[in-house]
């Protein structure tokens, strides 16, 4: 083999053998871009900022009891198969509200509590997969960023008269649930605590 062609054969070589390097690079860096964020939230935890969803308790319905100034009295009745935190933050929605308290009665066919986890400022999520009777809910309507959020806990009771509770996630209706509201006309907002990471009442501030 002639000088010349050793010289052309050992370019092409290495001219090949960068193409196929730029290649699998290029590869890597598709593949890599491709994949979805890794979630770092951890199996039966849920982060405190998870929106609620909305438009899942059609058959709510409402009346306004008294009006003394500016401070109104509910009821609210939701029905079988409403969802709960998704119908009192819809009303508090529609209704303005900006500072409310509340307490109900009633029966869930499942529901979702939890308990917060300093350690990973989460809530760990408690599954309620059976019907219970609602032995106490309690709850209040703060602003967080100028928008009504609803805070409530429940104890349930089972069939044996085991009573469970926590902070609620969600809660379906079966039969159905009686609740009363007070709405007041002072807003009330929420304000990070750096300590916790949760949106904590503060009545200092307007």
């Amino acid at each position: 083999m002639r000088p010349e062609q050793k010289v052309v054969k050992r370019y092409a070589r290495r001219t090949i053998s960068l193409c196929v390097l730029t290649l699998a690079v290029f590869a890597t860096m598709t593949q890599t871009r491709a994949q979805p964020p890794t979630d770092t939230q951890q199996p039966g935890y849920i982060s405190p900022a998870v929106p609620v969803a909305t438009r899942k308790a059609p058959g709510m319905k409402v009346r306004l009891l008294s009006e003394n100034g500016s401070v109104r009295q509910y009821a609210i009745v939701l029905s079988k198969d409403d969802e709960v935190m998704s119908g009192l933050t819809e009303f508090a929605k529609q209704n303005k509200v900006t500072s409310a308290s509340f307490t109900a009665i009633g029966a869930f066919s499942h529901a979702t509590v939890a308990w917060f986890d300093d350690s990973k400022k989460e809530f760990k999520l408690v599954p309620i997969n059976e019907q219970v009777e609602l032995v106490s809910m309690i709850g209040d309507i703060a602003l967080v960023n100028d928008r009504p959020a609803v805070h409530t806990h429940v104890s349930v009771a089972s069939s044996n008269g085991t009573v469970r509770g926590g902070h609620v996630i969600n809660a379906y209706v079966f039969p159905t649930l009686e609740l009363f509201m007070t709405v007041y006309p002072t807003p009330l907002h929420k304000q990070k605590d750096e300590a916790t990471g949760l949106e904590l009442i503060d009545p200092l501030v307007k």
